[in-house]
């Protein structure tokens, strides 16, 4: 009878720091573009929306990142301008595009939609914590040891 406590110790686990990785964040920091986002890098003339981000060479990895998402909240201001400028929400973004090199002043460049989601767009540039959102994670149904 032992055994099935274990397993579900074992699974509680498993569980436990998969969670863990999804909701650790990377700092960075964010800007925001404005129309028009077409053309865009990764779909050209196609209308992606406006929760959107084009990424840095930080994860661009050339067009590697086309299609991710990723999940982007404030975390607080970067000059003394706006002092407070987070919204306290987050936002899930895809990537679209590539920010040209040396023309991206943060880590993403956030749609200006994504952007007042989450700040205050008078602050221009803002310090974020960013992760890669993924869908679902594969869980083994049963673990025998």
């Amino acid at each position: 009878m032992a055994m099935p406590k274990v397993t579900s110790v074992v699974l509680a686990m498993v569980v436990s720091l998969a969670m863990v990785s999804l909701v650790a964040g990377t700092a960075g920091t964010a800007t925001f573009y404005t129309p028009p986002y077409t053309p865009s890098s990764c779909h050209g003339f196609q209308n992606d929306g406006t929760q959107i981000a084009a990424a840095s060479d930080v994860f661009w990895r050339g067009g590697g990142a086309c299609d991710e998402h990723y999940v982007v909240q404030c975390t607080g201001a970067t000059n003394e301008g706006v002092p407070h400028p987070c919204t306290g929400r987050s936002v899930t973004v895809r990537i679209v595009d590539e920010c040209p090199p040396g023309s991206c002043r943060g880590t993403i460049d956030l749609s200006q939609e994504a952007f007042a989601v989450i700040a205050d767009p008078n602050a221009g540039k803002i310090n974020i914590e960013y992760r890669q959102y993924v869908s679902s994670v594969a869980v083994p149904a049963c673990i025998y040891l």
